[in-house]
């Protein structure tokens, strides 16, 4: 059902619906509708196709809209939210979710790049955090492993990166907020 509710479905239908009725018309003999309807119903389903072609569906959201919405929506949490907008919308003309993020994170592949299959919220210790459900094709997971401590920073502030294997050939990212440290320096004197 999702699929058929994509842009580039609803153009496609838009511009059949347009084309089957100008040429109703047309072969009825009714000029004024069958020429709007062959002249924009032809580039309209042509443009819909087009769109059809290059597109990239959203992730799977694994948790609900209205789960977590108060600790999402917290400022601090803005990088991670604006992570989760990008990833569960559709998609045009890329090969993949976060290109460019993993393009600039060299992690990946021109070939065979990684794939994100579904991302799911968490509250991780009252804090909000992601995790990011990946088909890894042509990046061996040595290699995500290698930039680990980098994946966190490129996300955002005081962000945290968990890497595991999740089977063979797919990963969970975990974008967690980083632990609250506690300076002894600050700690009140004992009498």
């Amino acid at each position: 059902m999702q699929a058929f509710l994509s842009p580039g479905s609803l153009v496609t239908v838009a511009g059949a619906v347009l084309t089957v009725i100008g040429s109703i018309a047309y072969v009825t003999d009714s000029p004024n509708i069958s020429l709007a309807g062959v002249f924009y119903g032809v580039p309209i389903l042509l443009g819909g196709l087009a769109l059809k072609s290059s597109e990239l569906p959203p992730a799977e959201r694994l948790t609900p809209v209205a789960q977590l919405r108060d600790l999402r929506q917290l400022p601090e949490n803005e990088p991670l939210r604006k992570l989760l907008a990008d990833v569960t919308r559709w998609r045009y003309g890329q090969k993949a979710h976060l290109e460019s993020s993993l393009e600039a994170l060299k992690l990946w592949d021109e070939d065979s790049p990684p794939q994100l299959l579904a991302v799911e919220e968490l509250d991780h210790g009252g804090g909000y955090g992601l995790r990011l459900t990946i088909e890894c094709q042509g990046v061996p997971f040595e290699r995500w492993q290698d930039r680990q401590d980098r994946l966190g920073r490129f996300f955002g502030p005081g962000l945290t990166a968990e890497l595991q294997q999740a089977g063979p050939g797919r990963l969970t990212l975990s974008l967690l907020p980083a632990p609250a440290t506690s300076d002894p320096s600050l700690a009140a004197p004992v009498p």
